[in-house]
Formats: C-alpha cells, structure tokens, sequence
C-alpha cells in the first residue's frame, strides 16, 4: 500500500495532459521557449559547471584522500544527484512554471519550497557575482608584463620592498592586500574598498544585460559561456602535461586514501558537492524545464547532464591537479637547492659536489660525520608528498595556488588572461540560472505588478543584489564571502531537495507523476528511477538527522552509511527485479 498524503483541489490547480497538448501546440500558456536543443542542454551545463568544479571539487579531493573521494561522490551522484535531477527537470515540464509557481500548484502549503529556493538562490548569487568581481580585477590587471602579482611593490620611500609583502608571498600580498585590503577580523569593517566596487557594478551590469530578456538573451550568451571554459581547460591540461611534475599531481589526484571513506565526513561533503555540481534547489533547472516542450524527453536529458557533470568535475581536478604537481615540484625543487647551498657554504664544497641527484646520499654522508654542525643549520624538509597535500580551500585555489603557478610559465600574462576568461565564464553562466530563479518567483509570487515587463524586473532584482553586495566590498568582505559560502548553499540545499522529494513523491503523488513522465516522455520511468524516489524520500530523514545549531551539517555513522547506501538499495534492486520477473 502506498502511502499519498490527502491534496484536495490538485486536479483543478494543474492542467491535465489534454490541455497541455493543446497549449503546446498553440503556444497559449504564454512561456518563452528554446530555440533549440542544444541551445537547452548547454545553458543547463552552464549553470551546472561553474566555479565551485574548478576550485572546490579539487579542493574536496585534496582533502579526503584524492581518488577516495571521487568514490562517494559517484556513488551519490547516481543514487541522490541523478533522481532528483530528473525530478526537477520533469515536474516543471509538467506543470510548466518556475520554482514557486510548480509547488505552489501542487499544494498551496508547499510555496514555501520554492520560496527558500528563490532565496538560496539569490545569497549564492550575491556572493558568487561577489566572485566575478574580484575575476574581473585580475583579468583587467593581467593585461600586462610582468604580471602586478609576480614581485613585492616597493615601499614609500623607494628604498626597498614593502615589508609585509616579504613575510609572506607576492601572490598572498597581491590578493589579500591590494586586491581586497582585508581587515584583521570581520568585525572591522574598515569602510569600502572603491576598486572592488567598480568591478562589482561591472559584473552585475554584464549580467543584468545578459539576463534582460531571460532566456532570449541569456540562451544566446551560453553558447561562448558554457563552451569556452571546455577549451580553456583543454589548453591548460596540454599546457599542464608538459610542465615538470605535473604527473605527480595528477597521480596524487587519483591515488585513494581508503581509510577517507570511513569517515562520515567524506561522505557529507561529498552529498553536498552533488548539490552544488547539479545546482539542485536552487530552482533554476526547474524554470529551464519549463520552457521545454511538453513532450521533450526529460529523462534522457537528465541522464546527459549527469554524465557531463560527473566528467567534468573529474576533468576539471585533473587539469587542476597538473598544475599544483607543478607548483609543488618547483617548491621541492628550490627547497632542496636552498639546503644543497646551505651545506655548500657551511662545509666549503666545490660547486657541484652536491645535486639534487645525490642530495640525499650526501647529506646522510654530512650528518653521520658532523651531526653537531648540521643539526645547528637552517636545513629545510623538503616533502613532496607535504607540498601536494597543502590545502587550499576554495578561493585560495583560484586567486593564489593558480597565480603562483602562472607566474612561473613562460608568456605568463597571455596564461593569466586565458585562467581569468574561463573563470569568467563559469560564473556567468551559473549566475545566469540564479537571477531566473530569482526573477521567476518573484513574477509568481506577484511581487510586482503583473504588466511590468521582465526587462524591468532583472533590472530591479540586479540593482538591490548590487546595494546589498557592498556588504562584500567591505574591507572585512572576505570574511563576509566564506561565511555565506559556507552557509548559504549547504544545509538549505539539503533540506529543499529533501522537501522536494516528499512533495512529489507524497503529496502529488509518485503514480501521478509516472504517469506524467509517461504522458511526456512515451515510456514510464524504470527500475532506477523509481527505486530511487521512493526509497530516498524515505531514507534521508533516517540517514540525515541535524545536530546541534551551529555545529556539523549532519551527524553520521559509517554502519549508517553503509546500510543506507548499499544494504538498502541491493534490497530494494533485488525486490524490484523480483517483483517484474513475477509479472
């Protein structure tokens, strides 16, 4: 017996598949459409792939054990990601609305899914366009050689370096100081930083006139914003193959740590970056889909964006990971010819005694006869395996580990200019499916009144993301920046695809809902599919339970992992496939 939830008045909320054949065919619900295709699947991969696949993925993988992570992920991206894909992707060609609208026609109780949706969506917009601000700054100042972050600046009186630039690195000083002039703590706001400004006016122009006329421009734009970071990355990944130790890196990336999987957290972070890799919950598929027609075959595309997303992240750490084998072997490198000088000088050597080659063998030799001497050098340990797993997270990947390491190429500003271009890209068109699903809510929840142009509304929206983002041009705006990274996509995330699942699956009811995929798609969904749906609405409340306030996302035990994810579903697989071989 399967348990559907009492929704009185649903058949007389949503259009039944008669009329919806007719509106197709007559094109009388008045939504934009596709031009085509391709024109689809490329602004959903576009607002799929963004940022967080070049510099968060790579630092996730870092973190738990390099290959050890990509298992969870893959595992979660087929059993958490995929499902509800194609759950958003199917019920807003169905009900042909946006986030608000679909599950407010559903049951007028759950508006407020779409509501926390158009909200997450609008936090990760101001702190993401936040970002492009700051690509835009770097881009802007790479259009010259040598490249402004390659050497501490001198100091007022010109007789030397900046002291502060010395104590740390050019690129530390470069992003932390002249780029942002970061305070001390969040608490000292220290007053607007006016560069960071003009570039933050910059990025929501060029997205305000990209998204004017939603999906008319925006669908155009795709084209260079989806497809251009893919060619980049190629260059950079040849580029990479070539550099001295890129191989390390790569090797280190694909090398599992086993014991990461044990760990609940590997699995938690893993959960929540298929929410990012997907953009699920932030509403903006569900507006795409609903420009569909209404017999496009969702499942299909549901299963195409999926394999792109999955590649690409596993791309993209690949072509991160050459460069930061090159970064770490270039570290190595000075800190064993800073020893071999040491020991050069100390013990009067000729040049040439010792090599990188025998640097080992030779200082073995050293302290075995002189212990007393070595032990009172500055002798540096030189770990390779130390460098490479040197975490860091998110935008130190990008604006630090990326920039050291094209400093170091030769034609570094052409490198700097090809990095910040495909940034660039990867934040527009994410930002893109953010300000639709933004807009479109705000048109279903009759904010404004209802003759205003959409023109007007993405003015209105990009004009207060733009007075609220001084938040982040502050000089305290980095701290503001993590702390809606780390907040406002996480949990929020988490709860709206829960919330989204029990919807569907109990209040529309998931036989209703097979019999849509049917009615659009000619085929009912299989085995997988429905496994899925009714099995995860069920189990992430008993596998995701929250603790505490400010604390962990989830508490997790691994048996709880283990059963949950495998135990479970070979069960459920088993008693599907029983249950049609019976038939």
């Amino acid at each position: 017996m399967r348990l559907v939830l009492p929704n009185p008045g649903l058949d007389l909320r949503i259009p039944d598949h008669e009329d919806l054949d007719r509106m197709d065919k007559e094109e009388a619900d008045g939504r934009p459409k596709w031009d085509n295709k391709a024109q689809y699947i490329l602004t959903c991969v576009g607002f799929c792939i963004g940022l967080g696949n070049v510099w968060r993925f790579p630092y996730l993988c870092q973190t738990h054990g390099g290959g050890a992570f990509m298992i969870p992920y893959l595992i979660l991206l087929v059993l958490e990601g995929m499902p509800l894909l194609l759950l958003e992707f199917a019920i807003g060609q169905r009900l042909r609305k946006g986030s608000v609208g679909v599950w407010r026609a559903i049951n007028p109780y759950l508006t407020g899914i779409g509501v926390a949706s158009m909200l997450v969506s609008l936090l990760v917009g101001l702190y993401y366009n936040t970002l492009i601000a700051w690509i835009l700054w770097y881009l802007f100042n790479s259009f010259q050689d040598p490249l402004p972050w390659t050497q501490c600046p001198l100091n007022d009186n010109g007789t030397g370096f900046v002291s502060e630039c010395q104590r740390s690195s050019t690129v530390d000083y470069y992003f932390y100081r002249v780029t942002l002039n970061s305070s001390t703590s969040i608490a000292d706001s220290g007053g607007i930083h006016w560069p960071v400004v003009l570039c933050l006016l910059t990025a929501w122009s060029v997205v305000a006139i990209c998204c004017m006329r939603g999906i008319g421009t925006s669908g155009k734009a795709v084209y260079v914003t989806a497809i251009l970071p893919y060619i980049v990355l190629a260059i950079f990944l040849i580029r990479g193959l070539t550099l001295k130790g890129s191989f390390s890196g790569i090797k280190f990336l694909f090398t599992p740590d086993v014991d990461e999987l044990m760990k609940p957290t590997t699995w938690l972070d893993a959960g929540a970056q298929v929410f990012y890799a997907f953009g699920l919950g932030w509403g903006g598929l569900i507006s795409f889909s609903s420009y569909n027609p209404v017999h496009n075959n969702c499942v299909q595309d549901a299963v195409i964006l999926s394999v792109i997303t999955g590649l690409t992240s596993i791309y993209a750490a690949t072509v991160t990971y050459s460069i930061i084998g090159f970064r770490a072997t270039e570290k190595y490198d000075n800190c064993i010819n800073s020893n071999i000088i040491t020991l050069l000088n100390t013990f009067d050597l000729p040049e040439g005694n010792i090599t990188a080659s025998n640097y080992e063998a030779a200082f073995n030799r050293l302290n075995g006869s002189s212990p007393e001497i070595v032990l009172g050098l500055d002798i540096k340990t030189c770990d390779m395996q130390t460098l490479l797993s040197e975490g860091v997270e998110g935008t130190g990947l990008a604006f630090i580990v990326f920039t050291e390491a094209i400093t170091k190429m030769p034609g570094s500003p052409v490198w700097s200019v090809l990095f910040f271009v495909m940034l660039l890209c990867l934040g527009l068109s994410t930002l893109f499916g953010n300000i639709e699903g933004v807009v479109v809510p705000l048109k279903d929840l009759n904010v404004f009144p209802k003759k205003w142009p959409h023109e007007i509304l993405t003015g209105i929206t990009c004009i207060a993301a733009f007075l609220v983002c001084f938040l982040f041009t502050l000089h305290s705006g980095i701290y503001w920046v993590t702390l809606f990274d780390n907040f406002a996509g996480s949990v929020p995330l988490l709860t709206i695809g829960l919330f989204e699942m029990i919807a569907v699956v109990y209040i529309y009811g998931i036989d209703r809902f097979n019999e849509d995929i049917e009615f659009m798609v000619g085929r009912k969904p299989g085995i997988f599919w429905q496994v899925t749906w009714r099995r995860n609405s069920r189990l992430w409340p008993r596998c995701r339970t929250p603790v505490g306030s400010t604390g962990s996302f989830f508490s997790w035990r691994v048996s709880q992992v283990s059963q949950c994810l495998f135990m479970h579903y070979v069960g459920c697989f088993s008693f599907a496939a029983r249950k049609r071989h019976s038939k």
